[in-house]
């Protein structure tokens, strides 16, 4: 249509018109869709139904005849995860159909051999060498299963995890108890030495800030169940195996935990940025550090109810170490405060 033809339309005709199809939906009808290259050619498109429900959300029909939206996540890797028994909610967990927990990383298998859980089965690749030797002397020593399998078996285990052409099947990590970390003082001979983190949600992070407290003499770290990273197969691969030795206890309530130290003699510090100095401040006798959300930091309500508050200076450009390296530095300065007292 012409600029002059398209002259007879009036202001409240042109509102009133279709913005797209133009001519076609004039003349064929408001149900007119034009013919896509798809259409033209006898395919159908990927993800199509007769009853697509919603532009951009298209249906498909994926495995055990499940439909399948376009919003919804459904990848190869998922599909590889179901061959070998686990499912998208197990694999978060790193838990098989089985009931076990997947363990993968050579350091990580040689700590749960030397841990209290009960290792079912230890998986390696065909063709690995060096410290191999040292896992299937332990496992031997144990009774333990040893079976020598392809790279790929392993690889569908532990998607994504560097496993090292190590894994092992293991029972779920169980969560110690606050009696555990105080056992573990006593046994020291040392007062408590607790690190309290608040809303870590990198597990990363977690499982550096459990190797830092392992290496440091820590007895405990405590976390909370929700808003929070949980023990799962990356924190474990990051902590080394520290998560065998250190114990982890997961409270509901972080506030009331503190208060309850407290009334056992803790003396609870938070890592924040308008504190003491670490390195001016008294250390010494028992006590735990409150290390805060990676973003955000210690909680308010959480910070109200700590006895102090730590500050690691910072001289540089950039104002905030990440949480697992402030966690190490007053780790330290906590050690090194017994060390000189």
């Amino acid at each position: 249509m012409s600029k002059r033809d398209n002259k007879r339309f009036n202001d409240k005709d042109r509102k009133n018109a279709p913005k797209r199809g133009g001519k076609n939906r004039r003349d064929y009808g408001d149900n007119y869709e034009p013919k896509g290259r798809a259409a033209s050619s006898g395919r159908k498109p990927a993800g199509y139904s007769a009853k697509s429900p919603v532009k951009g959300k298209s249906s498909g029909t994926g495995r055990n005849g499940r439909t399948i939206r376009g919003d919804e996540k459904f990848s190869a890797k998922n599909s590889l995860l179901a061959d070998f028994g686990y499912s998208d909610r197990e694999e978060q967990l790193n838990i098989g159909a089985d009931g076990l927990e997947v363990v993968a990383g050579r350091n990580p298998v040689v700590e749960v051999l030397s841990g209290d859980r009960d290792v079912e089965r230890i998986f390696i690749a065909d063709g690995s060498e060096g410290s191999v030797s040292k896992i299937v002397a332990l496992a031997r020593e144990q009774g333990v299963i040893v079976d020598f399998v392809p790279k790929e078996k392993i690889d569908a285990m532990a998607p994504g995890v560097k496993h090292q052409g190590v894994a092992a099947k293991v029972s779920e990590y169980k969560y110690a108890e606050m009696e555990d970390v105080f056992a573990r003082a006593e046994l020291s001979g040392e007062d408590p030495f607790i690190i309290i983190l608040d809303e870590i949600t990198d597990p990363h992070n977690l499982g550096a800030i459990i190797r830092t407290a392992e290496c440091a003499g820590a007895h405990g770290v405590v976390i909370p169940k929700r808003r929070a990273a949980s023990l799962t197969q990356t924190v474990a691969l990051s902590a080394a195996g520290a998560i065998e030795t250190m114990p982890v206890v997961q409270v509901t309530n972080l506030a009331r935990t503190i208060e309850e130290l407290q009334a056992k003699g803790i003396w609870v510090g938070a890592a924040d940025m308008d504190g003491e100095t670490y390195y001016e401040a008294n250390l010494t006798g028992p006590i735990a550090i409150v290390i805060g959300n990676e973003g955000k930091g210690v909680g308010r309500l959480v910070k109200e109810k700590c006895d102090f508050v730590l500050t690691i200076p910072m001289y540089g450009k950039i104002n905030s170490l990440n949480a697992s390296n402030a966690a190490a530095v007053l780790m330290y300065g906590i050690r090194r405060a017994r060390a000189n007292s």
